[in-house]
Parts: structure tokens; sequence; C-alpha cells
């Protein structure tokens, strides 16, 4: 059985720090691009972050550049995201998903592309 769990969210103040991680289990994991997705209220979901299978390449959204580091840890079948300098517009449920491809990450991988299996979301609420 295939299952992704994001874990890590919670309640923090502007300027604040987070890690959210995403286990993973039932697929060959190092196969998998992972990408970090979030929904605000009343908002579309986004695309945040993505990482390559081989852990080399890795693709953040300008919102979140510089304040978000995303990384992966094959042997443990986790992704992170490391989040930095929070803002009250970093308010979501964030969700992790797993993408069999193997490519340079690009805004592409976070938009023109079907994801596969998907995690239950983690809440992520920053305060002003």
């Amino acid at each position: 059985e295939v299952q992704l769990q994001a874990s890590g969210g919670g309640l923090v103040q502007a300027g604040g720090s987070l890690r959210l991680s995403c286990a993973a289990s039932g697929f060959t994991f190092a196969d998998y691009t992972i990408g970090w997705f979030r929904r605000a209220p009343g908002k579309e979901r986004e695309g945040v972050s993505c990482i390559s299978g081989n852990e080399i390449s890795t693709y953040s959204v300008n919102s979140v550049k510089g304040r978000f580091t995303i990384s992966r840890d094959n042997a443990k079948n986790t992704v992170y995201l490391q989040m930095n300098s929070l803002k009250p517009e970093d308010t979501a449920v964030y969700y992790c998903a797993a993408l069999r491809v193997l490519a340079t990450m690009s805004p592409a991988t976070l938009t023109g592309y079907e994801y596969e299996y998907w995690g239950h979301g983690t809440q992520v609420t920053v305060s002003s």
C-alpha cells in the first residue's frame, strides 16, 4: 500500500520556522520526484517546491525562494521542507506528492504533471 504522510505543521508567529516531513512507503522512493504543494483558504492549490529522486535537482517557486529549502533522505524514504522567515501568507494546508519522472526540476515539474500519489496534508498557520 502506497502511503505519503506529511507532518510537522503547526502554529507559528511570523518570522518563525517549521520543518515539514513527508514519510513515504509502498513504492521505490528514489525513483520518484517529490513535490510540496499547498492550499490556502479560498485559493487554488499551488506548487511550492520539488526535488528529484536522485536528490540532485530542486526547484522552488519565487514566493518561497530564499526562505524554504527542500531536501530528502532516500535512506529514510523521507522528504523535508525547511520553512524559515514564515509569513502569514504561507498559511495553508501543505501536501506532499510523488511523481515518477526523472528530470531536472523546473516550474513545469510543479504545474505540468499529474502527480501519482498524494498524502494527507498538514496545517501550517502563521500569525502576524
